[in-house]
């Protein structure tokens, strides 16, 4: 999925990378402030950084989209109100709270927007804000008031990249992607590493672009974008109660070619969806599954999902162990369960170019099982890791290459096509989310 193939030899050379690419299209500042909090759900101490977007002037050429998540948290619920006002100003997005269900939520993410708006010469509808973090737990809105002021002090042009590091949580390393377009730019970050299977968004993605595209078009594109990337992917099955992608136009560059525009915009969109799963919670393996000559698109996504998501096959990944039984299973059991009048007699296999299965019947011997550990390895992004007191630790924190787990399914019965990009299953994994809020 992603357009750019990179190679890092440390965290010292990704983040040059990253600085390399992160300057902010014209008429966007940024700043971000960190500051300690009491959760009162779990007394202890925290800390949250408030990360804040802001425009030179309002837009009106905005766009986003949200979860599709029935129990959405309150910035989303805000969001939707946020959408269809004549303009936008600011972003306000904290981390290690999502504002999911809590008491009073939606007042507290208002009273944030209202603080931040005075401080930038806003109204409250002029700011869109966003939550992430722990599910279940209240903002703490007295300290966050009161760290405003310090974060809009530090708005400055220049760098996205502190906003790319301020909205982390569990993730690794910060996502930064750019596109050079008819003298303005395309800029995105993304926040997101566990609870990731999009319907219509995914994370915390922000996209801000220079080039003036009217409100309409850019709507209509970020659908179409988010469709064919963020919603091509998966870590772990789990659609967030926080999805958010958001587009915004300063307008300050005009002239552009919107289909050169949308293009763009779909790559931008495209790497950060895979830099996402390559940076998923535990993932020692990113697994493309491309599903070819299916009845349709939906067919051909819908499998490859349930290719990415089946627990058994992902653990083999992990392990290095080319089992492919289990991704037999797998085909078998979504084209039972989903599609049962598929034609699954011309089914062929391959796993790092190699047949395993044809003509109904696997394809395999000692060599071509050698050959798939030895892909299996390759695609491996740190070796498993020997747990210390019983937490398993990734040892890198900057991706050393862009290699997969390529797999490819060809159904042989009609000509829809997709790609699908999914994680292993890991012990880091496990560890990580057993104990995520402590």
């Amino acid at each position: 999925m992603a357009s750019t193939q990179l190679t890092f030899s440390s965290q010292e050379s990704h983040r040059a990378w990253l600085a390399s690419q992160a300057a902010l299209p014209a008429g966007f500042r940024v700043g971000t402030m960190r500051l300690d909090f009491t959760p009162r759900e779990a007394p202890k101490p925290a800390k949250m950084t408030l990360t804040l977007i802001a425009l030179d002037r309002p837009t009106p050429d905005f766009a986003a989209v949200f979860t599709r998540n029935a129990l959405p948290g309150a910035p989303i619920v805000i969001g939707r109100r946020r959408i269809e006002e004549p303009t936008l100003g600011a972003v306000i997005v904290n981390n290690k709270v999502s504002n999911v269900c809590a008491p009073g939520g939606v007042e507290a993410s208002e009273k944030i927007c209202a603080e931040t708006g005075r401080l930038l010469g806003l109204a409250a509808r002029q700011v869109l804000p966003s939550s992430t973090g722990v599910i279940g737990w209240g903002l703490p809105v007295d300290a966050m008031l009161r760290s405003l002021s310090q974060a809009a002090a530090t708005l400055a042009p220049g760098s996205i990249l502190p906003a790319a590091e301020g909205i982390v949580t569990t993730d690794l390393y910060p996502k930064i992607r750019r596109a050079a377009l008819g003298g303005g730019s395309i800029v995105g970050i993304a926040k997101g590493a566990g609870m990731i299977e999009p319907n219509l968004a995914t994370m915390l993605v922000y996209v801000l672009t220079d080039l003036a595209v009217p409100r309409a078009d850019l709507r209509a594109m970020l659908r179409r974008a988010v469709d064919e990337t963020f919603n091509t992917i998966s870590v772990d099955s789990d659609t967030s109660t926080s999805d958010t992608v958001a587009l915004i136009s300063s307008g300050c560059v005009a002239g552009v070619d919107r289909a050169a525009f949308e293009r763009a915009l779909t790559t931008v969109c495209g790497d950060l969806a895979e830099d996402v799963v390559r940076n998923g919670e535990g993932v020692r393996h990113v697994i493309r599954v491309r599903v070819e000559r299916a009845a349709n698109v939906g067919l051909a996504r819908a499998l490859g999902k349930a290719i990415v998501n089946a627990p058994l096959f992902k653990c083999a990944v992990a392990g290095n162990d080319p089992n492919v039984g289990r991704l037999v299973q797998a085909i078998g059991k979504h084209v039972g369960a989903h599609a049962p009048s598929t034609d699954l007699s011309k089914l062929r296999l391959t796993m790092g170019g190699i047949e395993i299965f044809a003509g109904g019947v696997f394809q395999l011997d000692p060599r071509k099982e050698t050959a798939l550990v030895d892909h299996l390895r390759d695609a491996e992004l740190y070796s498993s890791v020997i747990p210390k007191d019983g937490v398993f630790t990734a040892p890198i924190h900057f991706p050393p290459h862009e290699r997969c787990v390529e797999i490819v399914v060809d159904l042989g019965t009609d000509s829809a096509g997709a790609t699908v990009l999914g994680g292993d299953l890991t012990h880091e994994y496990v560890s990580e989310n057993a104990d995520y809020r402590s």
